[in-house]
């Protein structure tokens, strides 16, 4: 019953997370479309986490799996390193330490049954200074809130070995919690009505990288954390250990070639409108078939994206970091929402009988208000819907230049694309355990700079 209960209670604790990362992004590029164009420092992954669960349940749960994927980008300012991102606020010209802003996923680890009544994992947001202590170690100081600013605060200490072929990094971190965060996230206060002290944890992980071969990496971690005496005595804890592992593939720089000074690709700006269909994505992209959505839903949305590489694994793909901002327009069942994304999209051109491209995006989408088409499918399946989602986005243009013959339009991409949010078939805490979504067949004008 405690658990039940908690599932129906439980606060949101995602809103606010991706919103104001994918608006710090569109910050830094809104201000680079004509800078020069060299490879950036990406990667993007996607891994399986298995964690015990350390809570009282009656299903005898011992641990919960999840997918996550995962995007990388190391810029000047903005960064983005898998589970969380941030902006650099200040370095110092001499002591060199750095004064971060951050955003960081955080997993509650209840059982799989009940992530999706309580809402899915969490998020924090804070400030981190680093401070190099060498070539290999940095020390971290962290203070972090959620977002009913139940805090928390981390002193870390990290480190950076390269072996070869392999990149590991060990990390050791004390957490000192609040009263309040201690009696959210461990006592479940607000269902149960037992409140504990605040307290200090302790996690020591080590994550890996393994260079395969050209862009091609296994990505894994272990770790383990002992809970404080505070959370461990709560009526709703059985273990005071937990442990974490996850494990998958991703793509990142070959590290073995120089990163190229100049690339052949160029920033780009793209305009879309896209009308909501409840057809799935398999229907669509291989059936051609495409139902038309009761409530005429329809959207409008511009993507910036930001060149990153023009080669994947010696092929000519084009990969850019794209940034979005989606305006889902008012209906009679529906009031006006906005959708923020941030994704990793890779182009292959084709030159026959004219020049043309496909694309697919892998990312993030998280949106204030559900849409009606969305609701409606998870009303359906029995789900409580997840404001944030995964982002995917598969594109056919040809260009208008050589498609007219007219040079000064060679900048210039005419395509389809499909707009599409999911769950990834509720393999994801973090989306909520839901399966399904919502997909928008538009129309759109890219322009290359």
């Amino acid at each position: 019953m405690f658990l039940y209960n908690l599932a129906r209670n439980n606060i949101d604790l995602i809103t606010g997370f991706v919103m104001p990362l994918v608006l710090l992004v569109c910050l830094l590029f809104s201000t680079s479309v004509f800078a020069a164009n060299s490879e950036q420092e990406w990667g993007i992954a996607g891994v399986i986490r298995s964690a015990t669960v350390p809570f009282i349940n009656e299903h005898g749960d011992d641990y919960v799996n999840s997918f996550v994927p995962m995007l990388f980008f190391q810029g000047e300012t903005f960064y983005l390193d898998g589970l969380e991102g941030g902006a650099k606020l200040y370095t110092h010209p001499e002591l060199d330490y750095n004064v971060f802003a951050l955003l960081r996923s955080r997993f509650v680890d209840i059982p799989r049954f009940l992530q999706n009544e309580a809402g899915g994992d969490s998020a924090d947001f804070g400030f981190q200074v680093q401070v190099p202590t060498n070539d290999h170690w940095d020390i971290e100081v962290e203070l972090m809130s959620d977002s009913d600013y139940y805090l928390h605060s981390n002193l870390v200490f990290s480190g950076d070995y390269t072996f070869g072929d392999w990149q590991l990094e060990p990390q050791i971190t004390f957490r000192l919690k609040s009263q309040e965060f201690n009696s959210q996230y461990y006592a479940f206060e607000s269902v149960t009505g037992e409140s504990i002290n605040g307290g200090l944890d302790v996690t020591a992980t080590v994550r890996g990288k393994y260079h395969v071969v050209s862009n091609l990496y296994l990505l894994g971690s272990v770790g383990a954390t002992y809970l404080d005496s505070s959370a461990y005595d709560a009526a709703v804890i059985d273990e005071r250990w937990q442990g974490e592992v996850y494990a998958g593939i991703a793509f990142f720089n070959d590290k073995n070639t120089p990163k190229r000074e100049s690339l052949s690709i160029s920033p780009y700006l793209r305009l879309a409108y896209g009308w909501a269909t409840p057809s799935n994505m398999g229907d669509i992209l291989f059936g051609f078939e495409s139902e038309k959505d009761e409530n005429e839903g329809t959207l409008s949305s511009i993507f910036y994206g930001y060149p990153l590489t023009d080669e994947l694994f010696g092929l000519d793909f084009d990969i850019y970091l794209t940034p979005g901002l989606v305006h889902h327009w008012t209906t009679d069942a529906q009031g006006a929402s906005t959708e923020y994304v941030v994704a990793i999209k890779a182009y292959y051109t084709l030159d026959w009988p004219t020049k043309w491209r496909i694309g697919v995006a892998e990312g993030l989408s998280y949106i204030d208000r559900i849409t009606y088409v969305e609701g409606k499918s998870m009303t359906y399946k029995g789900y409580e819907p997840s404001q944030l989602l995964n982002y995917l986005d598969v594109s056919f243009d040809v260009n208008l230049g050589d498609l007219f013959s007219k040079r000064d339009w060679n900048n210039l991409w005419l395509g389809y694309s499909l707009h599409h949010r999911s769950a990834i078939f509720e393999s994801s805490s973090q989306f909520g355990r839901i399966k399904g979504g919502s997909n928008y067949n538009t129309v759109y004008l890219q322009v290359d700079f």
